[in-house]
Parts: structure tokens; C-alpha cells; sequence
């Protein structure tokens, strides 16, 4: 899991304090902060944005642990859009770049976003001067570079992905993968992809575009990837509804909470953690949190 800046670790904020909230601590900038970056919805789907430290807990491999991070505030992000190139997307990628372009409306002008497109290559569609962008006119141009054509690299291009995320310089990383799903021209397996996901704090938001006909769609797997990694799965009826899906992500990433444990656990290296987070408020408001579901232990920089 990454490790924040020492600035950033010691803000425990002074959003109401608890006695199950320690005094902020003088953490070493060595030191493996497990950070998570959970969504929480009440039982009408509306964003629960009034908690505070002690209305979480966070439990590893079942044992619970003691919340050292605890922030609420609109981050700068970095941003990967990853957009399916195969044959199957060319009458699809208008609407992939009209729901690009409201996304990056909607986001923070700190923000930086870069794109991967891919099919059975995997390009980075800005050029290598530029890196990272914000302007909407930029990312249009950079998904339009590849041809719509050929098969499939979904797991390379995720890969790849999770090694430009590590050059941008926000601490909150966000995949969005645009694609159907299928795999068959990457050398990457998908259990190999699993595990850099799981080794990275980054979330992933999957779209899954796709008519019901088509042989290569493969939903579950992008189901998987977003539910490992605590972002989101969606799969639109109507191609036009991709828009809307990526205003709604964009506000999703603006509303989550950041919290950081150093683990109570031995380290082995290697080894799957399972997290569980709950979020209790005043009054009977049912509370719906939604996060990673582990990671693995011992990967310090990832």
C-alpha cells in the first residue's frame, strides 16, 4: 500500500475527537500506513458526508485498528481513463469522449489525468511531453490516436496503467476502465492482474459497454476489479448513459473519506489482508459503506 507524505499521516483531524482516536502521532515517513478511501451512502442512495473518526471502525482479518488518518475533503486525484479500442468500440467512442469530457468538468483543476487506450496494443494517448492533463481538448485528442480496431489487451492495459499512476504526484489514485470486458491479447493473466490491484491504493471504476449478443463481453470481470479495489461496476442499457455515469463517478471520487491504520498484524510479505469498514451515526440512519475489500501485506511503496 502506499505510503503518504509525513504531512498528510499526521493530519488526524480535529473533526470531533474520541477516545478511540488516538492524539495525532509522530509517524515516520518509513512507516506503511494502509489508506483507504471509502464511500458511505445512507439508505436513500444520498451521500453520508456529516461523520467523523469515531463513526468508523475498521477491521483487518477481523481485528479491529486504530484510525491514525481521518480526512473529509475534496483531494486533487490522479486519474487514469482507460478506453477499449477493438473493433467491437469504434461506433461507441463518440459517446466514450462526450462522457470524458464531463468528467473532467466535473473534476478539481489540481486534478491530473492521463489515458491509456488500447486493443491488442496498449498506447498512452498523450504524448510523453505532456504526461498528465485536465484540458478536455488534450483528452479528446489522446483517445482519438488509436484506431478502433483488432482484439483485446484489458489486463495489460490495467497493468500499465498502475505503473503511470505511480509518476503522478497526487496521493489519491483512480482508474476508470471503459471497456467490455474481454480479454484475449494480453500477457498479463487476470490473477496476476488481481494481485497489482490488490498491491495498489488506487481505485477502479469499470463501465462495461456491450450488447447482449457480443461474444467477448465479459462482466464479471469488471465487476471484480472495481469490487477488489473499493470503487464501482456499471453497465448501461443505453450507450448514451455513459455520460451520466461518469458525472456520477467524478462525484463519488469528490465525496469519499480517507482513512489510515498502521496494522496491528505481524508483517508477512505477500500475504492477503481482508478489510472490512462499518460507519455508524446518530439516530437509526442505516449507513452503506463501500471500499476495498484487502490488500496485500508487505508491499511498501506500491
Amino acid at each position: 500500500m502506499n505510503t503518504l507524505p509525513l504531512l498528510a499521516m499526521i493530519c488526524l483531524a480535529g473533526n470531533g475527537g474520541s477516545s478511540q482516536i488516538p492524539e495525532p502521532l509522530r509517524i515516520s515517513v518509513d512507516v506503511n500506513l494502509v489508506v483507504l478511501h471509502p464511500t458511505v451512502r445512507d439508505g436513500k442512495g444520498q451521500f453520508a458526508s456529516d461523520l467523523r473518526a469515531q463513526d468508523f471502525e475498521i477491521y483487518e482479518d477481523g481485528v479491529r485498528q486504530t484510525i491514525q488518518l481521518f480526512q473529509h475533503e475534496d483531494v486533487p486525484v490522479t486519474v487514469g481513463l482507460l478506453v477499449d479500442h477493438s473493433s467491437s468500440m469504434r461506433p461507441k467512442l463518440a459517446e466514450v469522449i462526450a462522457a470524458a469530457r464531463t468528467f473532467v468538468q466535473s473534476s478539481s483543476p489540481d486534478d491530473q489525468i492521463f489515458v491509456v487506450d488500447f486493443n491488442e496494443r496498449v498506447m498512452l494517448g498523450l504524448p510523453d511531453a505532456v504526461g498528465f492533463t485536465n484540458n478536455s481538448a488534450e483528452l479528446e485528442h489522446a483517445i482519438f490516436r488509436m484506431p478502433a480496431q483488432g482484439m483485446t489487451a484489458l489486463y495489460d492495459a490495467v497493468a500499465a496503467a498502475q505503473e503511470k499512476l505511480l509518476a503522478g504526484t497526487r496521493d489519491k489514485k483512480v482508474l476508470i476502465v471503459i471497456s467490455d470486458g474481454g480479454d484475449n491479447a494480453s500477457a498479463h493473466s487476470l490473477s496476476e492482474l488481481l494481485k497489482i490491484a490488490a498491491r495498489s491504493n488506487a481505485l477502479i471504476y469499470t463501465i462495461g459497454i456491450f450488447a447482449p449478443e457480443d461474444e467477448d463481453k465479459n462482466p464479471k470481470v469488471l465487476a471484480r476489479l472495481a469490487g477488489t479495489t473499493g470503487g464501482d461496476a456499471f453497465f448501461p442499457d443505453k450507450l448514451e448513459d455513459v455520460v451520466a455515469i461518469c458525472d456520477h463517478i467524478a462525484r463519488d471520487i469528490r465525496h469519499q473519506y480517507t482513512l489510515g491504520y498502521v496494522s496491528s498484524n505481524a508483517v508477512k510479505p505477500g500475504v492477503y489482508r481482508s478489510i472490512r469498514v462499518v460507519a455508524r451515526s446518530a439516530g437509526d440512519r442505516k449507513l452503506v459503506v463501500r471500499t476495498r475489500s484487502g490488500y496485500i501485506a508487505g508491499e511498501a511503496g506500491k
